[in-house]
């Protein structure tokens, strides 16, 4: 891919705009924002850093299960890359005030019609 398709600035803020909007429904539990963003398919998968949920009911279900407190977090080493105009990968790493613990957390994202959405992720934690 020649490198004026990589991280068009165009672009490269509406995939900013949806992870950093992922970020913000991640922190305060908005399950409805969060199902949003993820592509509604069988196909999506999430590898959790305690679950494997393949397909969008297995994360519906994850979400809708999961306490909703303690989620705060603080991100650091974000990278997102454009390619063309409709995928982008994210990938960052998070700490909590509650845990020694760093996580890691990847994302595909993919220009739909309905708009910017996660077709696969993963969160791990390292010691």
């Amino acid at each position: 891919m020649k490198s004026e398709y990589i991280d068009r600035p165009v672009i490269l803020a509406e995939v900013t705009a949806a992870f950093y909007r992922y970020e913000e429904a991640l922190i305060s539990n908005n399950t409805v924002v969060l199902d949003e963003l993820f592509w509604h398919d069988a196909r999506t998968v999430r590898l959790g850093a305690g679950e494997n949920l393949y397909g969008i009911d297995a994360i519906r279900a994850f979400r809708a299960s999961r306490p909703a407190a303690g989620l705060e977090r603080q991100l650091r080493n974000t990278v997102i890359t454009t390619f063309g105009e409709d995928f982008a990968v994210c990938s960052t790493e998070f700490t909590r005030d509650s845990s020694d613990r760093v996580g890691r957390q990847q994302q595909t994202w993919v220009k739909l019609p309905c708009g910017w959405r996660i077709v696969a992720a993963q969160v791990s934690l390292m010691s």
